[in-house]
Protein backbone atom coordinates (compact mmCIF):
# COMPACT_ATOMS: atom_id res chain seq x y z
CA UNK A 1 0.00 0.00 0.00
CA UNK A 2 2.77 2.42 0.61
CA UNK A 3 4.74 1.66 -2.55
CA UNK A 4 1.16 2.63 -4.60
CA UNK A 5 0.76 5.48 -2.19
CA UNK A 6 4.59 6.59 -3.34
CA UNK A 7 3.89 6.14 -6.84
CA UNK A 8 0.60 7.68 -7.14
CA UNK A 9 1.53 10.68 -5.60
CA UNK A 10 4.84 11.18 -7.53
CA UNK A 11 2.51 10.54 -10.60
CA UNK A 12 0.20 13.51 -8.80
CA UNK A 13 3.32 15.47 -8.90
CA UNK A 14 4.50 15.16 -12.50
CA UNK A 15 0.81 15.70 -13.99
CA UNK A 16 0.66 18.88 -11.90
CA UNK A 17 3.97 20.18 -12.92
CA UNK A 18 2.64 19.97 -16.73
CA UNK A 19 -0.62 21.10 -16.37
CA UNK A 20 -0.99 24.20 -17.31
CA UNK A 21 -4.30 24.76 -15.35
CA UNK A 22 -2.42 23.89 -12.20
CA UNK A 23 -2.01 26.91 -9.78
CA UNK A 24 0.24 29.37 -10.48
CA UNK A 25 0.54 31.66 -7.31
CA UNK A 26 2.90 29.32 -5.54
CA UNK A 27 -0.10 27.31 -3.60
CA UNK A 28 0.11 23.71 -2.68
CA UNK A 29 -2.70 21.33 -4.18
CA UNK A 30 -3.55 18.51 -1.73
CA UNK A 31 -4.58 15.53 -3.24
CA UNK A 32 -6.62 12.75 -1.36
CA UNK A 33 -5.12 9.59 -1.38
CA UNK A 34 -7.57 7.48 0.82
CA UNK A 35 -6.92 7.84 4.21
CA UNK A 36 -3.84 10.55 3.72
CA UNK A 37 -3.76 13.85 1.98
CA UNK A 38 -0.85 14.31 -0.28
CA UNK A 39 0.37 17.82 -0.74
CA UNK A 40 1.92 18.22 -3.68
CA UNK A 41 4.35 21.65 -4.69
CA UNK A 42 3.88 24.33 -6.45
CA UNK A 43 4.73 24.34 -10.36
CA UNK A 44 7.87 26.09 -11.01
CA UNK A 45 7.55 29.89 -12.12
CA UNK A 46 6.41 30.62 -15.68
CA UNK A 47 9.21 33.31 -16.56
CA UNK A 48 12.43 32.36 -17.37
CA UNK A 49 15.67 34.77 -17.41
CA UNK A 50 16.05 36.90 -20.63
CA UNK A 51 19.40 35.73 -22.40
CA UNK A 52 19.60 38.42 -24.43
CA UNK A 53 23.16 40.39 -23.77
CA UNK A 54 21.77 43.43 -23.46
CA UNK A 55 18.89 42.80 -20.48
CA UNK A 56 19.31 44.49 -16.97
CA UNK A 57 18.63 41.51 -15.22
CA UNK A 58 20.75 38.55 -16.64
CA UNK A 59 19.43 36.22 -14.33
CA UNK A 60 17.35 35.96 -11.55
CA UNK A 61 15.50 37.23 -9.01
CA UNK A 62 14.46 40.31 -10.36
CA UNK A 63 16.01 43.02 -7.47
CA UNK A 64 14.44 46.11 -8.86
CA UNK A 65 13.30 47.83 -5.67
CA UNK A 66 10.27 46.52 -3.52
CA UNK A 67 7.80 49.58 -4.45
CA UNK A 68 7.09 51.24 -1.01
CA UNK A 69 3.81 53.79 -0.12
CA UNK A 70 4.60 57.93 -1.34
CA UNK A 71 5.30 58.50 2.40
CA UNK A 72 8.05 55.91 3.10
CA UNK A 73 9.64 56.54 0.26
CA UNK A 74 10.44 59.91 0.97
CA UNK A 75 12.29 58.44 3.96
CA UNK A 76 15.65 57.03 4.95
CA UNK A 77 13.44 53.73 4.60
CA UNK A 78 12.83 54.43 1.02
CA UNK A 79 16.66 54.99 0.31
CA UNK A 80 17.91 52.35 2.18
CA UNK A 81 15.69 50.36 0.04
CA UNK A 82 17.25 51.32 -2.83
CA UNK A 83 21.17 50.67 -1.53
CA UNK A 84 20.28 47.13 -0.03
CA UNK A 85 19.02 46.27 -3.48
CA UNK A 86 22.16 47.58 -5.35
CA UNK A 87 24.68 45.57 -2.65
CA UNK A 88 22.21 42.22 -2.82
CA UNK A 89 22.65 42.77 -6.61
CA UNK A 90 26.57 42.62 -6.34
CA UNK A 91 26.28 39.56 -3.77
CA UNK A 92 24.08 37.07 -6.39
CA UNK A 93 26.83 38.26 -8.89
CA UNK A 94 23.80 40.24 -10.74
CA UNK A 95 26.36 42.72 -12.40
CA UNK A 96 23.82 44.11 -15.13
CA UNK A 97 20.64 44.65 -12.67
CA UNK A 98 23.99 46.31 -10.39
CA UNK A 99 25.10 48.55 -13.61
CA UNK A 100 21.67 49.35 -14.21
CA UNK A 101 20.30 51.28 -10.94
CA UNK A 102 24.13 53.03 -10.81
CA UNK A 103 23.58 57.18 -12.13
CA UNK A 104 24.24 58.16 -15.46
CA UNK A 105 27.58 59.56 -14.89
CA UNK A 106 28.76 56.21 -13.19
CA UNK A 107 27.77 54.46 -16.10
CA UNK A 108 29.47 56.82 -18.38
CA UNK A 109 32.61 56.40 -15.86
CA UNK A 110 32.49 52.16 -16.08
CA UNK A 111 30.96 50.72 -19.60
CA UNK A 112 28.53 47.43 -19.03
CA UNK A 113 31.68 45.71 -19.51
CA UNK A 114 34.08 47.32 -17.76
CA UNK A 115 32.05 47.28 -14.76
CA UNK A 116 31.45 43.10 -15.30
CA UNK A 117 35.65 42.86 -15.43
CA UNK A 118 35.74 44.36 -12.25
CA UNK A 119 34.15 41.69 -10.34
CA UNK A 120 35.27 39.00 -13.07
CA UNK A 121 36.59 36.05 -11.10
CA UNK A 122 35.56 36.86 -7.75
CA UNK A 123 33.92 34.82 -5.33
CA UNK A 124 32.81 34.82 -1.67
CA UNK A 125 31.22 38.25 -2.32
CA UNK A 126 30.45 40.46 0.26
CA UNK A 127 28.69 43.98 0.50
CA UNK A 128 28.53 45.82 3.68
CA UNK A 129 26.60 49.16 3.48
CA UNK A 130 26.16 50.59 6.95
CA UNK A 131 23.56 53.35 8.11
CA UNK A 132 24.40 56.57 6.24
CA UNK A 133 23.30 60.32 6.72
CA UNK A 134 20.53 62.24 5.16
CA UNK A 135 20.64 65.43 4.28
CA UNK A 136 18.92 68.18 2.18
CA UNK A 137 20.00 70.96 0.28
CA UNK A 138 18.63 72.85 -2.86
CA UNK A 139 15.12 70.95 -3.55
CA UNK A 140 16.59 67.56 -2.94
CA UNK A 141 17.47 64.76 -0.32
CA UNK A 142 20.41 62.85 -0.14
CA UNK A 143 21.95 59.81 1.66
CA UNK A 144 25.32 58.73 1.58
CA UNK A 145 26.82 55.73 2.93
CA UNK A 146 30.31 53.59 2.47
CA UNK A 147 30.43 50.83 0.96
CA UNK A 148 32.48 48.51 1.00
CA UNK A 149 32.80 44.78 -1.39
CA UNK A 150 34.55 42.19 0.14
CA UNK A 151 35.58 38.77 -1.94
CA UNK A 152 38.33 35.99 -2.88
CA UNK A 153 39.76 36.24 -6.05
CA UNK A 154 40.23 32.78 -8.36
CA UNK A 155 43.98 32.57 -6.39
CA UNK A 156 42.17 33.02 -2.86
CA UNK A 157 43.90 36.70 -2.47
CA UNK A 158 41.71 39.06 -0.87
CA UNK A 159 39.72 41.87 -2.18
CA UNK A 160 38.68 44.63 -1.30
CA UNK A 161 36.87 47.51 -2.88
CA UNK A 162 35.78 50.80 -0.51
CA UNK A 163 34.51 53.91 -1.56
CA UNK A 164 31.42 56.15 -0.93
CA UNK A 165 27.70 55.74 -2.35
CA UNK A 166 25.30 58.85 -2.40
CA UNK A 167 21.40 58.29 -3.00
CA UNK A 168 19.03 61.01 -4.19
CA UNK A 169 15.43 62.17 -4.59
CA UNK A 170 14.12 65.34 -5.49
CA UNK A 171 11.58 66.55 -3.27
CA UNK A 172 8.29 67.45 -4.97
CA UNK A 173 9.46 70.07 -7.42
CA UNK A 174 7.01 70.91 -9.91
CA UNK A 175 8.52 69.32 -13.54
CA UNK A 176 10.90 66.45 -11.74
CA UNK A 177 10.31 63.46 -13.57
CA UNK A 178 9.06 60.12 -11.80
CA UNK A 179 12.48 58.66 -11.90
CA UNK A 180 13.69 62.24 -9.90
CA UNK A 181 11.17 61.53 -7.08
CA UNK A 182 12.22 58.38 -6.28
CA UNK A 183 15.51 57.55 -4.64
CA UNK A 184 18.31 56.38 -6.83
CA UNK A 185 21.78 56.47 -6.72
CA UNK A 186 23.33 59.15 -7.47
CA UNK A 187 27.51 58.60 -7.70
CA UNK A 188 29.66 55.96 -6.31
CA UNK A 189 33.25 55.90 -5.61
CA UNK A 190 35.06 52.44 -5.34
CA UNK A 191 38.73 52.26 -5.08
CA UNK A 192 40.64 48.66 -4.78
CA UNK A 193 42.13 48.79 -1.65
CA UNK A 194 44.07 45.78 -1.54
Amino acid sequence: MTINRFWAATSIVALAACNPSSPSDGATTTVDLGDQPVETPPPPPSWAPDDSPDAANDGYPDLTPSPLDPVTERTETGARNVLLSFARAIELAEWDQAWAMLGNADREKWSRAEWREMFAGLEEISVAVPDGRMEGAAGSSYYTSDATITARDADGRPVRYAGRIVLRRVNDIPGATEQQLRWHIDSLTLDWTH
